[in-house]
């Protein structure tokens, strides 16, 4: 529905559920930060929502691709608009982890999936903006220098090209995609 929020925002919505169980941190993060941004220039511009629906939908696309419709919010689907196909998902990029504090120009993030130094990663920034950032180092809690954090929920230390801010997401461009 992210190429119909003029139609939602006229029928009076003015609240979204975004699905969320089953999903990966990722999806509801890449999905709750795209529809707000779509909104947002909606609201800003109507033809500032225009101009930017392929970067709506590539975002999204970034983290799950399975078809997409409308359901039901032009009426009953005919059996052209049903997906009967496969419900798996190809995630194109995978959750690194969130920013939990900053300190001497590193991150320290609680970790989810495994990534390496040298690694090119994103940091998502709430507003929309993606930064693309080097992984220079990284230390375990006890400060020992570490190539790669292959364990889940490790608490790490993080020197990136460039500093993120607190409640920065990074993610890692899946090696399956």
């Amino acid at each position: 529905m992210i190429e119909h929020i003029p139609d939602l925002v006229d029928a009076g919505i003015d609240s979204f559920k975004i699905e969320g169980r089953m999903k990966t941190a990722l999806y509801v993060a890449t999905v709750a930060r795209t529809y707000r941004k779509a909104i947002d220039d909606y609201f800003e511009s109507p033809e500032k929502y225009e101009s930017n629906i392929s970067w709506y939908k590539e975002e999204i696309a970034k983290c799950t691709y399975r078809q997409f419709s409308t359901g039901f919010f032009y009426g009953k689907p005919t059996h052209e608009n049903q997906i009967y196909d496969s419900n798996t998902y190809i995630n194109e990029f995978v959750y690194l982890g969130t920013v939990l504090e900053i300190k001497d120009g590193k991150c320290l993030i609680t970790q989810k999936n495994k990534f390496c130094v040298g690694d090119t990663i994103e940091i998502m920034k709430p507003g929309g903006n993606n930064i693309k950032t080097n992984v220079i180092d990284m230390m375990d809690e006890n400060g020992e220098h570490m190539d790669s954090c292959p364990h889940s929920k490790q608490p790490v230390w993080l020197t990136l090209s460039e500093v993120p801010d607190v409640y920065d997401i990074l993610r890692m461009e899946s090696e399956k995609a």
